[in-house]
């Protein structure tokens, strides 16, 4: 006993310290978007506030919002390791805030309102979590979700800013997605990797009770980026929809959802061979999709003419 509980004491600190030095890098290596390198040249900006302003709005107010994300973490964890506290504070937020920022801006000269981002107000259900996570083992659940969830953004923030890229470049703005979107979307895969690391050294120091709990609850709570009510989750499938991730039906739909859940899922569910689509994931996904063409009056999929 003994013996294993040295060993699993040197593999914890050689993981914190492999976090800390990717941290460190982060850091050094992508600073906050200086505001004096982006060109907001546009050629089009009335066409562009039409096919992608509610884009970059919601864009916009989820990089905001990690504000607000601080916050809740700071509530949700009450004891974190510090080299979480180091990333989310000192690196995640500035880059992300910077985001926003420069998104903000981008919508406002192309002739649109500026993003309306809730940065205080936190929700209860996150204040209670917080306060049960002062009982032994349950801060670790809430670390386990955290980094889960940031998974799942980080990774819909580079398909997104992907689309986004290309659909700039349709229309001829090459400025912008030089500028804004190339410099933003270079930023979030080190954010993934930071949660990736992290998960998989948690995952592996957890009970079985402690698993167990954490998968129960990651799908009874996961929610598409940056939705936390009805309107933001119809939002988000507007956001698909102007981004073409949702074209071409459940099957690209199901993909899509393998891609943002993959890594959650290869960590909790690897013992259960053949599942390959979050089923969660997709669920969520879908009700965006249909929320958004329901609003249109329209129904998700669309029917296909007959002799199609």
């Amino acid at each position: 006993m003994f013996l294993s509980n040295v060993t699993t004491s040197r593999r914890r600190r050689r993981e914190d310290s492999r976090l800390a030095d990717h941290v460190d890098r982060l850091g050094e290596e992508h600073p906050p978007i200086p505001l004096d390198s982006v060109d907001y040249t546009m050629k089009r900006p009335g066409l562009l506030a039409e096919k992608f302003g509610h884009v970059l709005d919601y864009m916009a107010r989820v990089e905001l919002e990690v504000e607000r994300n601080v916050l809740e973490l700071n509530i949700l964890l009450p004891d974190p390791p510090e080299v979480d506290k180091h990333f989310y504070a000192d690196v995640w937020m500035p880059q992300e805030i910077q985001h926003g920022l420069i998104l903000d801006e981008l919508q406002q000269q192309a002739g649109r309102a500026p993003t309306d981002a809730n940065l205080s107000e936190v929700d209860f259900s996150l204040k209670l979590l917080g306060a049960l996570g002062r009982m032994p083992g349950v801060q670790d659940i809430s670390r386990m979700l955290y980094y889960l969830t940031g998974l799942a953004t980080e990774r819909s923030a580079v398909l997104a800013y992907n689309k986004l890229h290309a659909g700039l470049l349709e229309l001829g703005e090459k400025a912008i997605a030089r500028t804004v979107i190339a410099p933003i979307r270079r930023q979030e895969p080190g954010h993934f990797a930071y949660y990736q690391l992290a998960a998989q050294g948690l995952w592996g120091q957890m009970s079985g009770w402690q698993k167990w709990l954490t998968r129960a609850l990651r799908k009874r709570t996961f929610e598409v980026v940056g939705a936390y009510n009805k309107r933001q989750v119809t939002d988000f499938g507007d956001v698909m929809k102007a981004l073409r991730m949702s074209d071409g039906g459940e099957a690209e739909l199901r993909e899509y959802a393998r891609q943002v859940g993959r890594a959650e899922y290869e960590l909790m569910f690897a013992h259960r061979r053949g599942l390959r689509v979050p089923d969660y994931v997709f669920k969520s996904l879908r009700r965006a999709v249909e929320l958004a063409a329901e609003r249109k009056g329209e129904t998700w999929p669309a029917a296909q003419p007959a002799g199609s």
